[in-house]
Protein backbone atom coordinates (compact mmCIF):
# COMPACT_ATOMS: atom_id res chain seq x y z
CA UNK A 1 0.00 0.00 0.00
CA UNK A 2 1.60 2.89 -0.80
CA UNK A 3 0.94 6.22 1.72
CA UNK A 4 -2.08 7.58 -0.88
CA UNK A 5 -4.30 4.96 -0.34
CA UNK A 6 -5.47 5.86 3.08
CA UNK A 7 -5.55 8.37 5.02
CA UNK A 8 -7.20 10.85 3.04
CA UNK A 9 -9.49 13.01 5.29
CA UNK A 10 -12.83 13.59 3.57
CA UNK A 11 -11.68 14.11 0.11
CA UNK A 12 -11.08 12.95 -2.83
CA UNK A 13 -7.55 12.17 -4.24
CA UNK A 14 -7.48 15.53 -5.92
CA UNK A 15 -7.28 17.26 -2.58
CA UNK A 16 -4.69 19.07 -1.37
CA UNK A 17 -3.98 21.21 1.46
CA UNK A 18 -1.68 24.55 1.59
CA UNK A 19 0.12 25.44 5.05
CA UNK A 20 2.47 28.87 4.66
CA UNK A 21 0.44 31.62 2.80
CA UNK A 22 2.79 33.48 2.25
CA UNK A 23 3.31 35.68 -1.61
CA UNK A 24 4.10 32.08 -2.67
CA UNK A 25 2.17 29.83 -0.53
CA UNK A 26 -1.17 32.06 -1.52
CA UNK A 27 -0.14 31.79 -5.29
CA UNK A 28 0.25 28.02 -4.43
CA UNK A 29 -3.55 27.91 -3.83
CA UNK A 30 -4.70 29.77 -6.36
CA UNK A 31 -2.69 27.82 -8.59
CA UNK A 32 -5.03 24.45 -7.15
CA UNK A 33 -7.85 25.86 -7.05
CA UNK A 34 -7.99 27.55 -10.75
CA UNK A 35 -7.21 23.80 -11.78
CA UNK A 36 -10.20 22.35 -10.03
CA UNK A 37 -8.69 20.76 -6.96
CA UNK A 38 -10.48 20.91 -3.62
CA UNK A 39 -8.02 23.18 -1.49
CA UNK A 40 -7.73 23.50 2.21
CA UNK A 41 -5.75 26.65 3.57
CA UNK A 42 -3.88 27.44 7.16
CA UNK A 43 -2.19 30.60 7.83
CA UNK A 44 -0.83 31.78 10.91
CA UNK A 45 -2.25 34.82 11.00
CA UNK A 46 -5.88 34.25 9.80
CA UNK A 47 -6.47 37.06 7.05
CA UNK A 48 -4.67 35.54 4.26
CA UNK A 49 -6.44 32.24 4.62
CA UNK A 50 -9.99 34.07 4.52
CA UNK A 51 -8.59 36.13 1.09
CA UNK A 52 -8.23 33.01 -0.32
CA UNK A 53 -11.63 31.93 1.15
CA UNK A 54 -13.54 34.17 -0.92
CA UNK A 55 -12.03 32.59 -4.05
CA UNK A 56 -12.94 29.21 -3.14
CA UNK A 57 -10.88 27.78 -0.72
CA UNK A 58 -11.65 25.97 2.56
CA UNK A 59 -9.61 27.58 5.64
CA UNK A 60 -8.73 25.03 8.47
CA UNK A 61 -8.79 25.74 12.05
CA UNK A 62 -5.57 24.96 12.69
CA UNK A 63 -2.54 23.15 11.32
CA UNK A 64 -3.68 19.40 12.38
CA UNK A 65 -6.80 20.51 9.95
CA UNK A 66 -5.25 20.87 7.49
CA UNK A 67 -2.93 18.15 7.52
CA UNK A 68 -6.19 16.17 7.69
CA UNK A 69 -7.96 17.46 5.07
CA UNK A 70 -6.01 16.36 2.17
CA UNK A 71 -3.77 13.42 0.78
CA UNK A 72 -1.48 16.11 -0.19
CA UNK A 73 0.10 18.55 2.20
CA UNK A 74 2.35 21.47 0.54
CA UNK A 75 4.05 23.28 3.12
CA UNK A 76 6.17 26.75 1.99
CA UNK A 77 7.64 28.18 5.29
CA UNK A 78 10.54 30.25 5.41
CA UNK A 79 13.25 27.57 6.80
CA UNK A 80 13.16 23.62 7.53
CA UNK A 81 12.93 23.90 11.16
CA UNK A 82 9.79 26.38 10.63
CA UNK A 83 8.14 23.39 9.24
CA UNK A 84 9.48 20.87 11.71
CA UNK A 85 8.37 23.01 14.27
CA UNK A 86 4.72 23.61 13.26
CA UNK A 87 4.33 20.34 12.13
CA UNK A 88 5.81 17.85 14.91
CA UNK A 89 2.89 18.79 17.54
CA UNK A 90 0.52 17.17 14.44
CA UNK A 91 2.60 14.29 13.26
CA UNK A 92 0.44 11.66 13.68
CA UNK A 93 -1.88 12.93 11.21
CA UNK A 94 0.41 12.97 8.21
CA UNK A 95 0.35 8.81 8.16
CA UNK A 96 -0.31 7.79 5.07
CA UNK A 97 -0.05 11.90 3.26
CA UNK A 98 2.64 12.75 1.08
CA UNK A 99 4.18 15.88 2.39
CA UNK A 100 5.67 18.10 -0.19
CA UNK A 101 7.91 20.83 1.25
CA UNK A 102 8.67 23.72 -1.20
CA UNK A 103 10.53 25.88 1.70
CA UNK A 104 14.21 26.81 0.81
CA UNK A 105 17.10 25.04 2.45
CA UNK A 106 19.96 22.65 2.24
CA UNK A 107 20.77 19.56 0.66
CA UNK A 108 21.37 17.93 4.05
CA UNK A 109 17.95 19.46 5.54
CA UNK A 110 15.64 17.99 2.79
CA UNK A 111 17.32 14.51 3.40
CA UNK A 112 16.47 15.05 7.67
CA UNK A 113 13.18 16.04 6.61
CA UNK A 114 12.34 13.09 4.63
CA UNK A 115 13.39 10.91 7.55
CA UNK A 116 11.79 12.35 9.70
CA UNK A 117 8.12 12.29 7.79
CA UNK A 118 9.00 8.77 7.15
CA UNK A 119 9.38 8.09 10.49
CA UNK A 120 5.64 9.83 11.20
CA UNK A 121 4.18 7.05 8.27
CA UNK A 122 4.32 10.08 5.36
CA UNK A 123 5.61 10.30 1.90
CA UNK A 124 8.01 13.02 1.18
CA UNK A 125 8.96 15.22 -1.81
CA UNK A 126 10.86 18.33 -1.83
CA UNK A 127 11.01 20.90 -3.81
CA UNK A 128 11.71 24.29 -4.93
CA UNK A 129 9.75 26.85 -7.31
CA UNK A 130 12.17 28.18 -9.58
CA UNK A 131 10.38 30.86 -11.59
CA UNK A 132 9.19 33.48 -8.73
CA UNK A 133 6.03 33.94 -7.82
CA UNK A 134 4.51 35.83 -11.25
CA UNK A 135 4.26 32.80 -12.95
CA UNK A 136 2.93 29.97 -10.57
CA UNK A 137 0.22 28.17 -12.17
CA UNK A 138 1.16 29.18 -15.96
CA UNK A 139 2.69 25.97 -18.06
CA UNK A 140 6.30 27.80 -18.45
CA UNK A 141 6.57 28.02 -14.34
CA UNK A 142 9.05 26.16 -13.39
CA UNK A 143 8.75 24.08 -10.40
CA UNK A 144 11.25 21.38 -9.30
CA UNK A 145 10.73 18.32 -7.41
CA UNK A 146 12.16 15.06 -5.67
CA UNK A 147 11.49 11.99 -3.72
CA UNK A 148 9.64 9.09 -3.74
CA UNK A 149 8.88 8.54 -7.72
CA UNK A 150 5.51 6.56 -6.58
CA UNK A 151 4.32 9.88 -4.28
CA UNK A 152 5.20 11.99 -7.26
CA UNK A 153 3.17 9.93 -10.21
CA UNK A 154 0.11 9.42 -7.54
CA UNK A 155 -0.04 13.09 -7.45
CA UNK A 156 1.61 13.95 -10.81
CA UNK A 157 -1.84 15.76 -12.09
CA UNK A 158 -2.76 17.69 -8.74
CA UNK A 159 1.26 19.22 -9.10
CA UNK A 160 0.77 20.07 -12.28
CA UNK A 161 -1.45 22.74 -11.55
CA UNK A 162 1.27 24.87 -10.70
CA UNK A 163 3.09 24.54 -13.95
CA UNK A 164 5.72 22.69 -15.35
CA UNK A 165 6.88 20.10 -12.36
CA UNK A 166 10.15 18.42 -13.00
CA UNK A 167 10.71 14.99 -10.88
CA UNK A 168 14.66 15.20 -10.51
CA UNK A 169 14.67 11.47 -8.87
CA UNK A 170 14.16 9.40 -5.77
CA UNK A 171 17.24 11.23 -3.58
CA UNK A 172 15.18 14.16 -1.76
CA UNK A 173 18.56 16.14 -1.54
CA UNK A 174 18.15 16.54 -5.74
CA UNK A 175 15.63 19.61 -5.40
CA UNK A 176 17.91 21.84 -2.82
CA UNK A 177 20.57 21.02 -5.21
CA UNK A 178 19.39 22.37 -8.14
CA UNK A 179 17.75 24.94 -6.66
CA UNK A 180 20.94 26.39 -5.67
CA UNK A 181 22.53 25.52 -8.67
CA UNK A 182 19.61 27.07 -11.41
CA UNK A 183 19.81 30.22 -9.12
CA UNK A 184 23.44 30.20 -9.51
CA UNK A 185 22.83 30.23 -13.42
CA UNK A 186 20.01 32.76 -12.59
CA UNK A 187 22.47 35.53 -11.46
CA UNK A 188 25.28 34.59 -13.45
CA UNK A 189 23.09 35.41 -16.59
CA UNK A 190 21.15 38.68 -14.69
CA UNK A 191 24.71 40.10 -13.76
CA UNK A 192 26.11 39.89 -16.92
CA UNK A 193 23.17 41.24 -18.35
CA UNK A 194 22.82 44.36 -15.76
CA UNK A 195 26.79 44.89 -16.52
CA UNK A 196 25.71 45.16 -20.28
CA UNK A 197 22.76 47.26 -19.75
CA UNK A 198 25.01 49.71 -17.85
CA UNK A 199 27.59 49.68 -20.67
CA UNK A 200 25.44 50.35 -23.60
CA UNK A 201 23.13 52.82 -21.67
CA UNK A 202 26.61 55.19 -22.44
CA UNK A 203 25.79 55.21 -26.02
CA UNK A 204 22.45 56.07 -25.01
CA UNK A 205 20.92 52.90 -25.57
CA UNK A 206 17.50 52.04 -23.85
CA UNK A 207 17.21 48.90 -21.29
CA UNK A 208 14.38 47.52 -23.42
CA UNK A 209 15.68 48.69 -26.73
CA UNK A 210 18.93 46.06 -26.28
CA UNK A 211 16.81 43.63 -23.80
CA UNK A 212 15.32 42.80 -27.44
CA UNK A 213 18.33 41.94 -28.92
CA UNK A 214 19.66 40.14 -26.08
CA UNK A 215 16.58 37.96 -26.23
CA UNK A 216 17.69 36.92 -30.34
CA UNK A 217 20.78 35.98 -28.67
CA UNK A 218 19.72 33.47 -25.91
CA UNK A 219 19.35 30.58 -28.31
CA UNK A 220 22.52 30.38 -28.98
CA UNK A 221 23.62 30.86 -25.44
CA UNK A 222 21.49 28.11 -25.04
CA UNK A 223 23.09 25.83 -27.62
CA UNK A 224 26.79 26.66 -26.22
CA UNK A 225 25.55 25.20 -22.63
CA UNK A 226 24.00 22.01 -24.17
CA UNK A 227 27.07 21.38 -26.46
CA UNK A 228 29.36 22.43 -23.08
CA UNK A 229 27.56 20.02 -21.08
CA UNK A 230 28.39 17.46 -23.26
CA UNK A 231 32.08 18.24 -23.53
CA UNK A 232 32.23 18.15 -19.81
CA UNK A 233 30.53 14.70 -19.78
CA UNK A 234 32.84 13.85 -22.41
CA UNK A 235 36.39 15.40 -19.86
CA UNK A 236 36.70 16.43 -23.80
CA UNK A 237 37.36 20.22 -24.31
CA UNK A 238 37.61 21.39 -28.03
CA UNK A 239 38.31 24.94 -29.33
CA UNK A 240 35.65 25.60 -31.84
CA UNK A 241 33.98 28.15 -29.22
CA UNK A 242 37.19 29.69 -28.35
CA UNK A 243 40.32 28.84 -25.90
CA UNK A 244 40.42 30.38 -22.31
CA UNK A 245 42.86 32.30 -23.68
CA UNK A 246 41.05 33.96 -26.36
CA UNK A 247 38.02 34.40 -23.72
CA UNK A 248 40.29 35.95 -21.63
CA UNK A 249 41.59 38.63 -24.10
CA UNK A 250 37.82 39.32 -24.73
CA UNK A 251 36.75 39.86 -21.19
CA UNK A 252 40.37 42.40 -21.26
CA UNK A 253 38.16 43.96 -24.08
CA UNK A 254 35.13 44.36 -21.85
CA UNK A 255 37.17 45.55 -19.16
CA UNK A 256 38.98 48.36 -20.83
CA UNK A 257 35.75 49.84 -22.67
CA UNK A 258 34.01 49.62 -19.31
CA UNK A 259 36.69 51.70 -17.68
CA UNK A 260 36.62 54.00 -20.82
CA UNK A 261 33.04 54.64 -20.53
CA UNK A 262 33.48 55.06 -16.66
CA UNK A 263 30.69 52.42 -15.47
CA UNK A 264 32.07 49.87 -12.79
CA UNK A 265 34.21 46.70 -13.69
CA UNK A 266 32.85 44.17 -10.60
CA UNK A 267 31.41 41.67 -13.13
CA UNK A 268 33.97 41.66 -15.89
CA UNK A 269 36.40 41.41 -13.06
CA UNK A 270 35.28 38.58 -11.54
CA UNK A 271 34.90 36.43 -14.93
CA UNK A 272 38.63 37.89 -15.65
CA UNK A 273 39.92 35.90 -12.63
CA UNK A 274 38.17 33.21 -13.03
CA UNK A 275 39.69 32.99 -16.75
CA UNK A 276 43.25 33.95 -14.88
CA UNK A 277 42.91 30.83 -12.66
CA UNK A 278 41.66 28.44 -15.47
CA UNK A 279 44.59 29.34 -17.56
CA UNK A 280 46.84 29.09 -14.32
CA UNK A 281 45.95 25.52 -14.19
CA UNK A 282 47.08 24.86 -17.76
CA UNK A 283 44.03 25.20 -19.58
CA UNK A 284 44.57 28.03 -21.24
CA UNK A 285 44.77 26.50 -25.05
CA UNK A 286 41.84 24.32 -24.16
CA UNK A 287 38.19 25.30 -24.93
CA UNK A 288 36.53 27.47 -23.10
CA UNK A 289 33.81 25.04 -21.35
CA UNK A 290 36.95 23.70 -19.25
CA UNK A 291 36.73 26.36 -16.78
CA UNK A 292 34.52 23.88 -15.08
CA UNK A 293 37.47 21.96 -13.99
CA UNK A 294 39.10 25.01 -12.31
CA UNK A 295 35.75 25.89 -10.50
CA UNK A 296 35.64 22.51 -9.42
CA UNK A 297 38.90 22.04 -7.41
CA UNK A 298 37.47 25.22 -5.60
CA UNK A 299 39.93 28.25 -4.16
CA UNK A 300 40.32 31.93 -4.72
CA UNK A 301 43.73 31.98 -6.51
CA UNK A 302 44.44 34.25 -9.17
Amino acid sequence: MTTTEHGNGNHGPSAVSVIGLGQLGTRLAQAFLAGGHTTTVWNRTGAKAAALAAQGAAPAADVGAAVAASPLVVVCLPDYPAVEALLAPVAHTLRGRVLVNLTSGTPGEATRMAGWAAGHGAGYLDGAAMSGTRLVGRPEALFVLSGSPADFTAHRDVLSSLGNTVHLGADPALAPVYDTALFGVIWGALAGFYHSVALVGTAGVEPTAFAEVVRGHLPFVLSLMTEHARQIEDGRFPDDDGTVEVHAAAMDHLLETSRAEGIGTDVPGLFRTLLTRAAADGSGASGIASVVETIAKGGTRV
